[in-house]
């Protein structure tokens, strides 16, 4: 369906202490000139005390008071609203946080208190048998003998009410408790077991967000839980306040399909996207009432353009040069895969192994638990969508049991067969079973397991790992894939058009590993692969005086490929990403057990880097070298997500060029009268000056096009045409209203090979009849043959066309 709230564009801000909604307020003007038609809000609900992104809910009741709470949003609506701008808002449905202190988080204060009897116990998803009738919370620096012999835990007062004390945290005491009870037998006393964080892997008893246990699953499938989790959220739908929302993980959720039906009857079917990451050519289930997704899947295509498939063989044989043998990235996601399984989400597989003694108490417990171990290892999709007492589908089955052999063959002997089917016919939801609720429940929490699975082994450690280009290792993306066809980007976009017309599209998001301009940069290493490996060489002999024994060639080969893509980079920056990154990794220190010698070895060598002359030197003849090839797919990838179908997003920053890393380097605060200035500059005729007025120029250009002429981008009528090129190395494709077409994009792709065969020559592209004005570059050109040259060689390596009509 066609959503009439649906946005043109958006441009998403990311909201925090140091920039509340009054500065966004401030920001509208700006907004509204670059030809948005909504702004997208990080999550806007009350969060913990300094949150610096808002997905650690604790009330949501109210506006977050560090982000300018209700008042401020209410400002910040009025001058939105005033300036023609609509409104979109992150949600996180999933989860809610521990924060310290825990009764910020008043729901579960309640249940921490009272356990069962609190009105709130529906709220969050506890296995309260697995703790005797208690909730975990693993906070504690040591176990818990240790620190009552300590003496770090005593009982206090807070807010008018006994507590227990533990530095900052407290925790309620159960009514009726005596406080004068020895503390050992006040703890138990209580509906909660403080425990060493140490535990929280291998007993946690309540879901949570991935392996984060500060994060606390809420159960929104329960009726009167959605309710109030969304009062206010839908009540801003109601009164117009908000327009659309961006839903927060969804794939962690109990029934996705069922939340979504939820939400469209609360909100009157208002525009909403999900954070749905897709593999290869999965696709959203045709029964969600959404628009689509937050687009992670029209980055892989897009970025997929610029990407020369040439480059894949020399790349992963430098890589083995340089690493000493050839690495194989489904033997990497599979090792990560079972690490993750096995160890980071052991207490979600002791809960899945629960319902097993329950649902089929005749199987082995032990023979059981491998073959849920390799089931997950073997999912190559975030999660399947089966709902209890619905019957499954043949693809469903096709699915578990693919997984199930892509699993066992890394599974440390051969499994039982029989336990195999019966495990596979849990997860489908048939079979017999000796208990059905825990029946039931496992269909469930199996495919809320997955998600976590894939998303930490693949995105937070196989993605650190794998090194024969980088700038492919992304959030949704495929680095098995390299480079993508313009007849299959081109079908891809005919597919949305017909199936997700208002779905949104990206580059860069909070969340994705590195910002779109670091990544256009990295595709050139592709496209110049000889070039590239003599570079690396080079530069690892200039290297030499700073790399420590301990320095590993691959985390090594993966920091050359961030400097190239980041350069230039604070070394203050820098040395925060690589700590992120190496600890990722898992390979030689990780979050829970740093590795100091070898974590100082990396932050010794980039300090020799950054500080020596000579390479740093060497790091810039690379980018300047390669700034043809990079300007050409910074501002190519750009205009081709502007312009292709959907509701195109964009990222702080981005209308500039980013080279932004990973959170919380994507998160940095942005500064916006720079981009005043040079965008009111370029508005009075000025000539752009660098490639960050180019791509503003781009930016700004596509915008307004997409708010002035609607029907032709997300409009019921609206069309998308490929246009062939007799050059490889252009991309064109027509936008318009039913017949008629108004505006035609065209991009030059591979523009490194394209320099190698001597540019475009004679190669032509075939325009619509009439005449044509290129928005970028302030010329005009007639239908029919245009020669690429032209078009886009000899200025600007992008041309965004727009009929002229006959004023007369």
């Amino acid at each position: 369906m066609r959503y009439a709230s649906a946005p043109v564009s958006t441009h998403r801000l990311q909201l925090e202490p140091d920039f509340t909604l009054d500065d966004a307020t401030a920001q509208v003007a700006y907004l509204a000139a670059l030809g948005v038609t909504h702004v997208y809000l990080s999550p806007i609900l009350q969060a913990t005390v300094g949150s610096k992104h808002g997905y650690d809910v604790t009330d949501h009741t109210t506006v977050a008071e560090g982000i300018g709470g209700d008042a401020g949003f209410a400002r910040f609506v009025e001058a939105a609203h005033g300036a023609g701008l609509g409104v979109v808002v992150d949600v996180v449905p999933n989860h809610m946080t521990t924060p310290t202190p825990l009764s910020l988080n008043r729901p579960l204060w309640s249940v921490l208190r009272e356990g069962r009897r609190s009105a709130y116990a529906t709220w969050f998803d506890v296995d309260w048998d697995a703790q005797d009738g208690r909730i975990l919370m693993p906070v504690l620096g040591a176990p818990l003998d240790d620190v009552l012999a300590a003496g770090e835990i005593s009982v206090g007062e807070h807010k008018g009410e006994p507590v227990v004390q533990y530095y900052d945290h407290v925790f309620p005491l159960s009514p009726g408790t005596d406080p004068g009870l020895p503390l050992a037998d006040l703890l138990d006393a209580q509906h909660y077991r403080l425990a060493s964080w140490t535990v929280g892997d291998r007993e946690l008893n309540y879901r949570r967000f991935f392996d984060v246990t500060s994060l606390i699953g809420v159960r929104v499938e329960e009726p009167e839980v959605f309710d109030a989790t969304h009062v206010l959220l839908a009540d801003g739908i109601r009164t117009g306040a908000i327009d659309g929302l961006r839903i927060d993980h969804p794939d962690g959720l109990a029934d996705p399909e069922g939340y979504l039906e939820r939400l469209a009857e609360a909100t009157g079917d208002a525009w909403v996207v999900v954070e749905k990451i897709l593999e290869g050519d999965e696709q959203l289930p045709d029964t969600w009432r959404t628009a689509g997704t937050t687009g992670y899947d029209a980055l892989l295509r897009i970025g997929g353009l610029f990407v020369d498939p040439s480059g894949a063989e020399p790349l992963d044989d430098l890589s083995t040069e340089l690493l000493g043998e050839r690495q194989d990235l489904e033997a990497i996601v599979t090792e990560s895969k079972r690490w993750v399984v096995q160890v980071m989400l052991a207490t979600e597989v002791s809960r899945l192994m629960r319902l097993v003694a329950r649902a089929r108490p005749d199987l082995d417990a032990a023979a059981a638990r491998e073959v849920i171990e390799s089931m997950l290892v073997g999912m190559d999709r975030y999660r399947v969508y089966l709902r209890p007492g619905t019957p499954p589908q043949a693809q469903d089955a096709a699915d578990l049991g693919s997984a199930m052999s892509r699993g066992a063959r890394s599974a440390a002997h051969p499994l039982d067969r029989a336990v195999v089917d019966a495990v596979i016919d849990l997860a489908l939801g048939q079979g017999s079973t000796a208990d059905q609720q825990a029946a039931d429940e496992f269909v469930v929490r199996f495919q809320q397991t997955c998600g976590p699975a894939m998303a930490k082994a693949i995105e937070d450690t196989a993605y650190y790992r794998y090194v024969r280009l980088v700038g492919l290792n992304e959030v949704g993306g495929d680095p098995k894939r390299v480079g993508l066809s313009a007849a299959d980007f081109h079908e891809f976009a005919q597919h949305q058009l017909g199936r997700w017309p208002q779905s949104m599209t990206t580059l860069s998001t909070h969340d994705t590993k590195r910002a779109e301009d670091v990544r256009a940069r990295l595709f050139v290493l592709a496209e110049r692969p000889d070039a590239w490996a003599t570079w690396v060489r080079t530069a690892r002999k200039l290297a030499a005086p700073v790399r420590a024994p301990e320095l590993d060639a691959l985390t090594e080969y993966f920091l050359w490929q961030t400097l190239v893509g980041a350069w230039p980079i604070s070394e203050e920056r820098l040395q925060a990403y690589a700590l992120k990154a190496i600890r990722e990794s898992k390979l030689h220190t990780r979050w829970t057990e740093p590795n100091e010698a070898y974590e100082s070895a990396v932050e010794r060598f980039l300090s020799g880097v950054v500080g020596t002359p000579r390479i740093v030197a060497h790091v810039e003849a690379w980018v300047e070298s390669t700034s043809r090839e990079t300007r050409a797919n910074v501002l190519g990838q750009k205009l081709v997500q502007l312009t292709m179908p959907g509701v195109p997003d964009v990222y702080q920053g981005t209308d500039l060029v980013d080279l932004s890393l990973v959170d919380p380097d994507n998160r940095r605060l942005v500064d916006y009268a720079e981009r005043r200035d040079r965008l009111a500059r370029l508005d009075s005729g000025a000539a752009p000056a660098d490639l960050d007025d180019e791509k503003l120029l781009v930016t700004a250009a596509a915008l307004r096009t997409r708010r002035e002429w609607p029907e032709c981008f997300t409009g019921e009528g609206a069309t998308y045409v490929p246009f062939p090129t007799t050059s490889e190395h252009a991309v064109a494709f027509g936008r318009g209203a039913g017949e008629d077409l108004e505006v035609v994009t065209v991009v030059t792709r591979l523009a490194g090979r394209l320099a190698d065969v001597g540019g475009f020559g004679d190669a032509t592209v075939d325009l619509p009849r009439g005449r044509w004005s290129d928005l970028v570059s302030a010329r005009t050109f007639d239908g029919g043959p245009a020669r690429l040259a032209e078009l886009v060689g000899d200025g600007l390596p992008v041309a965004l066309l727009v009929r002229v009509r006959d004023e007369s």
